[in-house]
């Protein structure tokens, strides 16, 4: 969801300690007076995707999840905005657009029947971990759907994460408002022709691994692995809604439209 809003007047800073994004930390530091994220009501990011996914992470962690505005200093940039050292970082929240997603609540039980929560805001990936490919029953809204996915891995990603993993495993782009989930195998061999679908996000996804102990499966929720899985189960997280700010015309939504009509 879209919606404009007033500036934020405290502001944290925080930069991925790479030396683009390192000098750009010392630039801006001179521009304002900055507050520690404990006291902030914004904070600007600057880095690239996989930092800006490991603040949210911290902030989701930390339980107080503030605004973003990410500037990219990093490669894709899908999640940030354009940076620029010479504009004032005040004006542009002022104009900022406000963008919510909500993310993935994983459930992962491992092999020895321990229960680990995760939050996953691009996608959760269920991944092989050794030669053997990976055995997995698919159960959607409390019916089994597949009842023997054989495959490399499968994953389900959200709106904000449909052009990243899904996108390369040649799973479908979702509109941000969609409301949808998109359910991905990767390298199927059984069944051969099933490419995914697509599911309202209010249904709950159950992903049990077929013997576990000769095919080994790993979850991955973003950057956090967790091995030797046994089941997972996944529903979305509306009680920990992310806000991200973009410039105008900058948006996430433009963005997710505008990848579907690449061509090179």
């Amino acid at each position: 969801m879209a919606s404009n809003g007033t500036s934020p007047q405290r502001l944290a800073l925080l930069a991925s300690d790479t030396p683009r994004a390192q000098e750009a930390l010392a630039g801006l530091q001179e521009q304002r007076e900055w507050v520690p994220v404990e006291d902030a009501d914004a904070v600007v990011v600057l880095g690239g995707d996989g930092f800006m996914l490991q603040t949210l992470h911290a902030m989701i962690d930390a339980g107080r999840v503030l605004p973003a505005f990410g500037m990219n200093l990093g490669t894709v940039g899908f999640l940030m905005n354009r940076y620029d050292k010479r504009a004032a970082i005040a004006a542009r929240l002022a104009r900022a657009r406000r963008w919510t997603i909500s993310p993935l609540r994983v459930e992962a039980i491992t092999q020895d029947g321990e229960t680990h929560e995760m939050c996953a805001i691009n996608e959760i990936s269920l991944l092989r971990e050794t030669r053997q490919t990976a055995k997995i029953e698919v159960t959607v809204g409390d019916r089994v759907r597949i009842k023997e996915l054989v495959c490399d891995g499968v994953l389900v990603a959200t709106p904000a994460g449909s052009t990243a993993y899904n996108l390369s495993a040649n799973g479908p782009i979702l509109p941000l408002d969609s409301r949808m989930l998109a359910l991905t195998p990767i390298s199927p061999f059984r069944p051969r022709r099933w490419r995914g679908a697509i599911l309202p996000d209010r249904m709950k996804i159950i992903l049990r691994v077929l013997d576990p102990a000769k095919r080994p499966v790993a979850a991955v929720a973003d950057q956090k692995e967790l091995r030797d899985i046994a089941e997972v189960r996944l529903e979305i997280a509306r009680d920990r809604e992310l806000t991200l700010l973009f410039d105008p015309g900058q948006s996430l939504e433009e963005r997710i439209v505008a990848e579907q009509f690449i061509t090179e």
